[in-house]
């Protein structure tokens, strides 16, 4: 009798990965489509003042681990979804925006509005998986092409981006830190 073939696992040392790096984040893919057909995972860190703005996916969901560092998460469908800071929405059960640290886990569903940012003056770290690949790998990809191509960042582009991915966005991305 002759045993199908089975793919090998993959295991990646730690620093291991292609890493993807501009002034607003850094991207090392873990594992992609080319390794599983049910998620992409990404190591992120995000610097301080980094905010991704809500949003939403219709056709993904998503799963965030902090590893290192304090990021403001929210993960909840808003009692009033305004375009106005995410922080101060609260749900109808009266969950409000949450100071994760480390070992905090954010697991996001289809269609519910979403945030991340880091209010901290240090970066913070995050284990992230999207389901399906590989649409966050492409995503990452052309993102880091546009913040990369000159000093003058094209909003309008990104804009284009997120809504080909699948990313409503909900209120404004902010790639620099906050005027204080």
């Amino acid at each position: 009798m002759t045993l199908p073939m089975v793919p090998d696992g993959l295991v990646m040392a730690p620093g291991e990965g292609r890493t993807l790096v501009t002034p607003a984040q850094q991207v090392t893919f873990k594992a992609t489509g080319e390794h599983s057909r049910t998620a992409s995972s990404f190591e992120v860190v995000v610097p301080p003042g980094f905010d991704v703005g809500a949003h939403l996916h219709t056709r993904s969901e998503e799963l965030f681990y902090v590893l290192e560092g304090e990021l403001d998460v929210l993960a909840f469908e808003p009692l009033v979804r305004t375009r106005r800071n995410w922080r101060e929405w609260e749900s109808p059960t009266g969950k409000r925006c949450v100071r994760a640290t480390a070992g905090t886990v954010i697991v996001v569903p289809r269609g519910c509005p979403h945030a991340f940012a880091n209010p901290s003056d240090k970066p913070a770290r995050m284990f992230f998986q999207a389901s399906p690949p590989p649409d966050h790998e492409y995503y990452f990809e052309e993102l880091f092409a546009i913040l990369n191509s000159g000093p003058n960042v094209d909003r309008e582009a990104i804009a284009d981006l997120r809504r080909r991915y699948d990313i409503e966005q909900l209120t404004p991305m902010e790639m620099a830190p906050p005027q204080r």
